[in-house]
């Protein structure tokens, strides 16, 4: 079936009795279902779990489109916390309710959401749903329509809380920080489009809302729209089956700043590749600026149109790394500042910035956990606590790093032999090599001291103890040996 036959309750029989009838029964078998999956629910996590996080979710919008019900939630916190903590259980029950539910979203509560399936609703009430609504309109878009302007209710909407003072700056992202502040500044950028890319839970999201907020503060007037690839497509669909593609042409364009994320998400999909290449190239020629989130580099996005890989390809290409232990130590740092009386010691931050590496995301998620379940029960969060609470993240985290890989990233490092780790030279320039690879040995692997003393060729523990102290102190007075040991971290943790 191709992209236009995908989508299950056609917008256009929505003005007909038919399609009101076919959109209010959807939204009763949803309603139907949650109040089902509430009862299982309950049972499941325990009363306590369930009236806490679970029983204030309400429904918000379906998609029929990609099978996707948004579960809404009080606050951010709680919904990143239910997301992060019971996203699994509450898709799998959804999917086996078998009332079309593929996925599920788990957001900020709207007051000015239309339910479970989402209706044209008319300009007169975008005033009131604005004012209703939890988060800041973008796009308030002129079309043309007998010569005159018409303001549209916005479609997507920015978040405030992700702002370039909560974005934690590192090596691994600082690029992309940099060419996101240039792009949301007064002064036209030389470049365009700004291309982000990396891993899920890097901070994408994080750049494309605070570009926005940064841009609308310096030019209030101008449209501003923000758009998963997703929502691009589901909206194209709608509008040509509703026979409304000029207005959604006119929306689009008439932006002065538009974000589209996440955009290896319209591979394959010709018509709206098809599209999107043309608005692109409108806003282009019409000096508008464009930002675009994928997950990997251009050249590697797979059944993409080539001129839009070309045009992407042709402005700023920043990527962003998976954060280092420095960089996702500040994070955490700066989320315990943010909370009051947020009691979480500097060492179990250290445990977990060292135990979750891969995904920023997951970690803030881990640290929102282990809040919630101190606040809940009142218990202070110790070591012991923080390793039963977050047993399963370090599981799925963990990558046991092995003396042997640290003697050869060292020895490859400093340009010596393997070997040298293990031989009783004493020469400095394999010496202090050795050194680096003891520290890093009792850093970051579990080995006692006297088994690493016995890998280094059979020293005693006192040598393996006398070389962590040297280095822990030439890291307070050497710069290149403090760079040593971030690269060697950074890239025995990758």
């Amino acid at each position: 079936m191709s992209e236009r036959g995908e989508v299950s309750v056609r917008p256009d029989q929505l003005n007909n009795n038919e399609g009101d009838h076919s959109a209010m029964q959807v939204g009763t078998d949803l309603d139907a279902a949650w109040n089902e999956l509430r009862i299982g629910l309950r049972r499941d996590v325990g009363a306590r779990m369930f009236d806490q996080w679970l029983k204030p979710l309400s429904l918000g919008e379906y998609c029929a489109h990609t099978g996707t019900v948004e579960l809404c939630a009080a606050t951010d916190f709680s919904a990143n916390f239910v997301a992060s903590q019971f996203g699994d259980r509450l898709r799998l029950a959804w999917r086996s309710a078998q009332v079309g539910v593929q996925e599920i979203r788990v957001v900020r509560s709207a007051a000015n959401r239309a339910g479970p399936i989402a209706a044209k609703q008319s300009v007169a009430a975008a005033p009131a749903r604005r004012e209703a609504s939890g988060t800041t309109p973008v796009a308030q878009v002129a079309v043309a329509d007998e010569g005159r302007p018409v303001e549209l209710p916005a479609r997507e909407a920015f978040h405030l809380r992700h702002a370039f003072a909560d974005f934690v700056v590192g090596e691994s992202n600082r690029l992309a920080c940099s060419a996101a502040q240039v792009m949301a500044a007064p002064a036209m950028p030389l470049f365009n489009p700004l291309y982000i890319h990396g891993g899920t839970g890097q901070g994408k999201t994080h750049l494309l809302h605070a570009i926005a907020s940064e841009y609308r503060q310096h030019f209030p007037d101008h449209p501003i729209i923000y758009m998963s690839a997703e929502k691009f497509m589901m909206e194209f669909v709608t509008a040509m089956r509703a026979n409304d593609s000029m207005a959604f042409k006119a929306r689009l364009r008439a932006a002065r700043l538009l974000l589209i994320d996440d955009i290896q998400f319209i591979a394959g999909k010709g018509s709206t590749q098809e599209e999107f290449l043309h608005t692109i190239n409108e806003l282009a020629g019409s000096g508008a600026r464009i930002v675009i989130s994928a997950d990997r580099a251009p050249h590697y996005l797979d059944a993409v149109d080539p001129r839009i890989l070309s045009r992407l390809a042709g402005g700023l290409v920043a990527d962003i790394q998976p954060a280092d232990l420095d960089l996702r130590r500040a994070i955490l740092n700066g989320k315990r500042a943010r909370v009051a009386d947020a009691q979480i010691p500097d060492i179990i931050l250290d445990f977990l910035a060292r135990s979750i590496r891969t995904n920023i995301r997951e970690l803030e998620g881990a640290f929102n956990k282990l809040l919630a379940y101190a606040q809940l029960t009142g218990r202070a969060v110790d070591m012991e606590f923080a390793q039963v609470m977050l047993a399963d993240s370090v599981r799925a985290n963990a990558r046991r790093i092995t003396v042997d890989e640290i003697q050869k990233a060292c020895a490859a490092h400093y340009r010596i032999e393997p070997s040298e780790m293990r031989s009783k030279r004493r020469a400095r320039a394999v010496a202090r090599p050795r050194q680096v690879a003891m520290y890093l040995a009792k850093k970051m692997t579990p080995r006692s001291l006297p088994e690493i003393g016995r890998i280094f060729g059979g020293r005693d523990h006192s040598t393996v103890i006398h070389a962590v102290r040297t280095i822990e102190q030439l890291r307070q007075t050497s710069p290149e040996i403090d760079s040593d040991i971030r690269t060697l971290q950074r890239q025995l943790e990758s």
